[in-house]
């Protein structure tokens, strides 16, 4: 019983963690887009693990922006102890979850792959038309050869 009630507190903090990263954070330094991808909170509701998909083209603007919710934990800790109700309000861990990154990178592994293995389909199917190109008269001739004739006094 108390799985599902984790359960359902974490989708909770899920989904106001990232109502206040999206709408009430002011910080000039989060350029990049943030992404609340999970939370891990602790049975005894003392501690959470918050994992973040930070998108930016740039590395350092992620750096940035994690440091800047680092900074703002105590705000984001007390805005979510208003709007969830819990005796205590766990202590935010933000990690960066780079799932997203590495599927991506599979992804075009996947596509390198693909493009690779379309070559020698290519060269098959140009081998096959001509193969068929040289089907000529002299090959009918011998199909010809190996049908049945039809032989008129073959009656049963």
């Amino acid at each position: 019983m108390a799985k599902h009630r984790i359960n359902r507190i974490n989708e909770e903090m899920k989904k106001e963690l990232a109502n206040i990263i999206l709408n009430e954070i002011r910080d000039p330094r989060m350029k990049a887009m943030v992404s609340v991808t999970g939370v891990n909170v602790t049975t005894d509701l003392k501690y959470a693990k918050v994992y973040l998909s930070i998108f930016s083209p740039d590395k350092e603007e992620e750096k940035e922006t994690l440091k800047a919710l680092n900074k703002a934990k105590g705000f984001i800790r007390k805005r979510l102890s208003a709007t969830v109700n819990l005796r205590n309000t766990p202590e935010l861990t933000f990690i960066e979850d780079t799932s997203i990154d590495y599927g991506m990178h599979i992804d075009s592994l996947l596509a390198d792959i693909a493009a690779k293995d379309e070559g020698p389909e290519e060269e098959a199917e140009e081998v096959g038309l001509a193969e068929a190109a040289d089907f000529n008269e002299a090959d009918a001739d011998d199909l010809a050869d190996l049908e049945p004739e039809d032989d008129e006094d073959t009656d049963l």
